[in-house]
């Protein structure tokens, strides 16, 4: 390691622990509430076509999967960033669209010690690749088990759903709700679209089950569900309960020793340093 790339190693050690020291601090007091854009799924007019998942895969640079059989227990993975499942209840088929739920406070995000995965002021919860350093606690942390490892790759990143964040940063809508041929899905800001849920429940008392899945879970998602059934029957998770999860565990980082948010700090530094040097042999080695 030359002299560059320790001061390298060193400057990004101090970034990340004082990211570390940030997690240890107390937390700070919000100044406003900021108004986070979401997607509303109704599961009643799901008609489990699929195109979500095409124009999701096309959308992303994904292999197609839409032609692959349903089945209730699909989950996301590093290659399919959305599914739809398909469950039998009394008789009936009820299709449910299944990716990352974008937290208000998402786990993810907290357990990342380098900031690589952010919950963004739009709404979605994104991943920054060249902040990550590969700890995966994302994947750890997530009580719905969502961020996914590309563990084949030469290169692997962390692959979940961004709600189109790039299509947003345009003013377009995610791909998957402006394609939704039955408007299962729409687009909207948080705020407006459990107004929307709570009116069609009151309007249709007898259509839909009175909960709105992600209205207070984990501390409010990003993703929120109206169903005909109730959801445990859906596949999802009713015992997380409202409490936002990077509430579990602040206590434990008010108690982590400094030595282990230094630790990773130090091994970033070097990974970085160690792929650099790699980068420059294998120039070295292209010109020979």
């Amino acid at each position: 390691m030359n002299r560059r790339d320790f001061i390298k190693t060193i400057g990004i050690a101090g970034v990340t622990l004082t990211v570390g020291n940030e997690l240890l601090a107390a937390p700070k007091k919000e100044e406003k509430e900021i108004e986070f854009s979401g997607i509303l799924i109704d599961t009643t007019l799901c008609i489990g076509c699929r195109t979500c998942e095409h124009v999701c895969a096309e959308t992303n640079g994904l292999p197609d999967t839409s032609d692959e059989e349903t089945g209730s227990n699909r989950q996301p993975t590093e290659k399919q960033l959305c599914v739809i499942n398909t469950f039998n209840v009394d008789g009936n088929e009820i299709f449910v669209k299944k990716q990352c739920m974008h937290c208000n406070q998402p786990a993810c995000a907290t357990g990342c010690l380098t900031k690589a995965m952010k919950k963004t002021d739009e709404g979605p919860v994104i991943w920054t690749a060249n902040k990550c350093m590969g700890c995966r606690f994302c994947m750890i942390n997530c009580p719905f088990d969502i961020p996914k490892f590309e563990y084949h790759s030469p290169n692997p990143k962390i692959q979940k759903c961004k709600m189109c964040f790039e299509r947003l940063k345009e003013g377009k809508k995610p791909a998957c709700v402006e394609n939704c041929p039955a408007e299962a899905a729409i687009f909207g800001k948080r705020r407006d679209l459990i107004e929307i849920a709570k009116a069609r429940i009151y309007a249709e008392p007898d259509k839909y089950y009175h909960h709105i899945y992600g209205e207070n879970e984990v501390g409010g998602t990003g993703v929120l569900y109206l169903a005909s059934v109730p959801f445990e029957k859906l596949g999802f998770k009713t015992n997380l309960g409202a409490t936002p999860y990077p509430e579990y565990s602040k206590e434990f980082l008010y108690a982590v020793p400094v030595i282990f948010t230094v630790l990773p700090a130090l091994l970033l530094g070097m990974h970085s340093a160690s792929k650099s040097e790699n980068n420059k042999i294998e120039k070295e080695e292209s010109y020979e």
